[in-house]
């Protein structure tokens, strides 16, 4: 691909030959600067440009000078996805370079492109990423929680009971959770967090990241819940939650887990295995261990 260029402070994307193949192109979640050069490039030089909002890519193109110069711009969105796939990989076997992008953040990440992207590779085709701005990455990295590990859930489901049960299934989750909500059932989501997680249970709500209006609020569920106050808040919501604390394990536990251990492992190996799957103590079951083959 030709390489853009940036004159006295401005950039220019230069028109040159995208690789044949289907590009997914990460846009701004908020500030139109926030794309990356490379993204650029693909949006000037795609054969075919797809988006999920074909207006909200065309005004992208216009802030940052590319234009559509009688390129194809097709809407690729959730109801479509499906029928369109198919003349996007027909595309694709011509060997045209195609460039999808979501209306905002990363494709595939609570938006469009899965089938896009999973027809084009059954069909043989190349399938490339132009990375950039995400609210899931952008919401890991201000939460001031752990980001070593963590777990994207995407939106609770909006029924109550389905809700409670997914959050059940996720309250004993050993990595930080990064979930989608709206904000007209953000309070509610939390109310049942707290009893799902624990109160205690310290929490990140990240709101409009990137935007005007950004605004972070740190603290426990409860501790959160009031700053909120009465009203829904407005604009878009990425709620990250810390992982569950160290379950507390017992002495009858660990027996109950070496003696099945023991049964196909060696000594030392049956203690290491029921200490890194119950997360306690190596030194602690070896010494169980011991004493449980010296009964035997």
């Amino acid at each position: 691909m030709e390489q853009s260029t940036i004159s006295e402070g401005v950039f220019r994307p230069r028109p040159g030959a995208v690789a044949p193949g289907l590009h997914l192109v990460s846009t701004p979640i908020g500030a139109a600067r926030d794309i990356t050069l490379r993204a650029l490039d693909v949006l000037a030089g795609a054969d075919v440009l797809a988006a999920e909002d074909t207006r909200t890519l065309r005004h992208l193109m216009e802030i940052h000078g590319i234009a559509l110069n009688g390129r194809p711009l097709v809407a690729v969105h959730d109801h479509n996805e499906a029928g369109v796939a198919g003349r996007i990989v027909a595309a694709l076997r011509e060997g045209k370079s195609v460039a999808y992008a979501s209306e905002a953040g990363t494709p595939l990440i609570s938006d469009p492109g899965f089938v896009l992207a999973r027809a084009a590779v059954a069909a043989g085709q190349p399938v490339l990423a132009a990375p950039g701005a995400s609210a899931l990455l952008a919401a890991l990295a201000v939460a001031g929680l752990p980001a070593d590990r963590f777990l994207f859930a995407g939106f609770p489901p909006s029924a109550r009971g389905e809700r409670q049960r997914f959050l059940q299934e996720l309250a004993s989750t050993g990595a930080t959770l990064v979930l989608y909500e709206s904000p007209r059932r953000l309070r509610g989501c939390l109310a049942e967090m707290a009893v799902s997680f624990g109160a205690m249970r310290q929490v990140a709500v990240c709101r409009e990241l990137t935007k005007r209006h950004e605004e972070v609020l740190r603290g426990t569920i409860t501790e959160v819940i009031e700053m909120i106050g009465e009203e829904d808040p407005k604009g878009e919501i990425v709620l990250v939650v810390d992982r569950a604390p160290p379950k507390i394990v017992g002495e009858a536990e660990i027996l109950a887990a070496l003696q099945q251990a023991l049964l196909t492992m060696r000594v030392k190996d049956a203690a290491s295995f029921v200490a890194d799957t119950l997360q306690v103590p190596r030194r602690e079951v070896y010494q169980l261990a011991l004493a449980q083959r010296q009964e035997e």
